[in-house]
C-alpha cells in the first residue's frame, strides 16, 4: 500500500469534506437564522466533547490493527482484543448518550441563552443530538480498523459520500419539510446511521477470520490488559485534548447569546479547517510509523516523520498564514456580511495562527504513538491543560472571544517552541534543530515574509468576487512559495511532473 497514494486519497477526501462544510455553513445562517445556527455550532462542540468518553480506545484499535498487519500480534490475539474493545465501545456509547439525552432539559433551560426559539424544540433537538453523537462515536471502533489497515482510499471516498449527505443533502430535506432545527437534526441522525452501517460493513470485512473451528475468540477482557497502559495514557491525553480544544467554545456557549455564539462558531469554523486538513497526514502516518517501528526500521520511521512535518507545514502552515493576512476578505467573500466580517476577523486571525501552531505541535505525539510510550505527551498535555483552561475561563469571561483567541495562540506557540524541543531531545537526540529549522521555519518563514510584504499594497474594497480573488491569489502564492521551500514537497511534485 503506497503511503503517498494514501496521503493523496486522504487529503482529497478531507479537503472535500472540509471545503463543502465550510462553504455551506453561511447558507444555514441565511435559511435557518443565526440562533438556530448557534444550535448547529453547539452540536459540533458536543461531538468533540463526546471524545472525552473515548478512553483511548479508537487510537488503540488503529495501532493494534497496524501491529497485526506488521506481524507483531497474531490474528487470534487481535480478534480477542477487538471483541473486548467493542463491548466497551458499546457500553460507553449507551451510557454517554443516555446521560446527554436525559440532561437535555437542563442544557436547554439553564445553559443555552435562547432568545426566540421554542424551548421544547431545543430540548428535542438536544435529545436527537445525543443519539447522533453516540452513533458517530461508535463509528470510531470500525474507523480504527479501516485506518489501521491503511484502507484510506476507500475511507476517503466514503467520507466524501457522508459529507455530501450531511452538508448538502440536508437542504433537500429542509426544502421539503421546512428550515427548522428539528428537520436539520433528524436528517443528521439518519446520516449518522448510514455512516455507522458503512464503517461496520468495511470494518467487519477487514477483520481476520478464524484459522480453524477449534479456535475460540471468547468474551474475556483479559486481552485489554496487554494494551491497558497505552490505552489509558491515550485516554487521559485525549480527554485533556478535548478540554484544551473545546473549553473556550463550551464557556462561550454559556456566556454569549445563542445568536452571537453562532457568529463566533462561524469564525472558529474557518480556523478549524487548518486542524482538519492536517488529519489525513496523521491518520496515514501514525499506522505507517507504528508498522515501521514494529519491523525495526527506525531510520525509515524518522524519515516518514520529517517528510510528514514538511507536508503539514506546506499545507497547514501556508493556509494559517494566508488566513491571518486575509481574514476580513475571506469572511466577507464567504458571508457577504461586511459587519460580521469586520467583527469576526480578529478572532479568525488568532485562531488561525493558534491552530497552525497546534497542527505542528501534535507531531511528537505521532512519534510517541509509534513507539508505544506516551509519557511525555501525557505530561505536556496535563501541564498545558492546567494553564490553558483557567486562562481561557478568565479571558473569555473578561474579554470575550478575542481574549480566548489570544490565550489559544500564545500557549500553543509556547508549547511548540519549548515542550516539543524537550520531547525530541528525550526521544530522538539531534532531531529537533533540523526539524524546527529545516522542516518548519525554512518553509513557513518565506511565506510569512512574502504575504507580509504584499499586505502593504493598498487595495480598494470590492465585491465578493474581488475579495475571493484576492484570497485565492494570495493562497496560490503562499502555497507555491511553501512548496519551493520544502525539499520533500518539491521533489515529490517534480517527480510526478516528470513521470507525466
Amino acid at each position: 500500500m503506497s503511503l503517498k497514494r494514501n496521503i493523496l486519497a486522504a487529503y482529497t477526501g478531507q479537503l472535500y469534506t472540509t471545503g463543502v462544510g465550510i462553504l455551506i455553513f453561511p447558507l444555514y445562517i441565511k435559511h435557518m437564522g443565526a440562533e438556530a445556527y448557534g444550535l448547529v455550532g453547539f452540536f459540533t462542540m458536543l461531538q468533540a466533547c463526546f471524545g472525552l468518553l473515548d478512553m483511548g480506545l479508537t487510537p488503540t484499535v488503529g495501532r493494534e490493527t497496524a501491529r497485526y498487519h506488521g506481524g507483531s500480534i497474531s490474528a487470534l490475539a487481535y480478534r480477542q482484543l477487538f471483541r473486548a474493545l467493542s463491548l466497551i465501545f458499546l457500553a460507553v456509547a449507551v451510557v454517554g448518550g443516555s446521560c446527554l439525552f436525559f440532561l437535555a432539559d437542563l442544557v436547554a433551560g439553564q445553559w443555552l441563552n435562547i432568545e426566540s426559539l421554542d424551548i421544547d424544540t431545543v430540548v428535542i433537538a438536544v435529545q436527537i443530538m445525543s443519539i447522533s453523537v453516540a452513533l458517530r462515536w461508535m463509528c470510531g471502533l470500525y474507523r480504527g480498523v479501516v485506518t489501521g489497515s491503511e484502507r484510506l482510499v476507500w475511507l476517503s471516498a466514503f467520507n466524501v459520500l457522508i459529507a455530501t449527505l450531511r452538508f448538502i443533502a440536508v437542504f433537500v430535506s429542509m426544502w421539503q419539510f421546512g428550515f427548522t432545527p428539528l428537520v436539520f437534526f433528524i436528517h443528521q441522525l439518519i446520516v449518522a446511521l448510514i455512516e455507522f452501517s458503512g464503517l461496520y460493513w468495511m470494518g467487519s470485512r477487514l477483520l481476520p477470520g478464524k484459522a480453524s473451528q477449534q479456535e475460540k475468540i471468547g468474551w474475556s477482557f483479559k486481552p485489554i490488559k496487554l494494551v491497558l497502559k497505552f490505552a489509558l495514557t491515550i485516554a487521559f491525553t485525549s480527554s485533556i485534548w478535548v478540554l484544551v480544544t473545546q473549553t473556550d467554545k463550551l464557556i462561550l456557549s454559556g456566556i454569549l447569546s445563542l445568536a452571537e455564539y453562532g457568529y463566533f462558531t462561524l469564525a472558529v469554523l474557518v480556523a478549524s479547517g487548518i486542524i482538519v486538513i492536517s488529519g489525513p497526514v496523521s491518520s496515514t502516518v501514525m499506522p505507517r510509523m507504528a508498522r515501521l517501528n514494529a519491523e525495526g526500521k527506525h531510520d525509515e520511521m524518522i524519515q516518514v516523520y520529517r517528510n510528514a512535518t514538511q507536508l503539514v507545514t506546506v499545507i497547514c502552515g501556508s493556509a494559517a498564514i494566508t488566513i491571518a493576512f486575509t481574514a476580513e476578505n475571506l469572511l466577507f467573500a464567504w458571508t457577504g456580511d461586511a459587519e460580521l466580517a469586520q467583527q469576526a476577523a480578529p478572532i479568525l486571525r488568532l485562531y488561525a495562527i493558534g491552530n497552525g501552531f497546534l497542527a505542528l505541535a501534535a507531531f511528537p505525539y505521532y512519534l510517541q504513538y509509534a513507539l508505544g510510550n506516551l509519557r511525555y505527551h501525557l505530561i505536556g498535555n496535563a501541564v498545558t491543560a492546567c494553564v490553558l483552561i483557567p486562562a481561557i475561563i478568565f479571558a473569555a469571561n473578561v474579554y470575550g472571544a478575542t481574549g480566548a483567541g489570544w490565550v489559544w495562540l500564545s500557549l500553543n506557540g509556547l508549547f511548540l517552541i519549548f515542550w516539543v524541543g524537550f520531547v525530541h531531545h528525550k526521544l530522538e537526540p539531534g532531531l529537533h534543530m533540523k526539524w524546527i529549522f529545516l522542516d518548519i521555519a525554512k518553509i513557513g518563514l518565506p511565506v510569512f515574509l512574502a504575504l507580509g510584504c504584499l499586505s502593504f499594497i493598498s487595495m480598494p474594497a470590492g465585491s465578493r468576487i474581488v475579495e475571493i480573488s484576492v484570497v485565492a491569489i494570495l493562497s496560490i502564492v503562499a502555497l507555491a512559495i511553501a512548496v519551493l521551500a520544502s525539499g520533500y514537497a518539491k521533489c515529490f511534485i517534480f517527480r510526478r511532473v516528470k513521470d507525466v
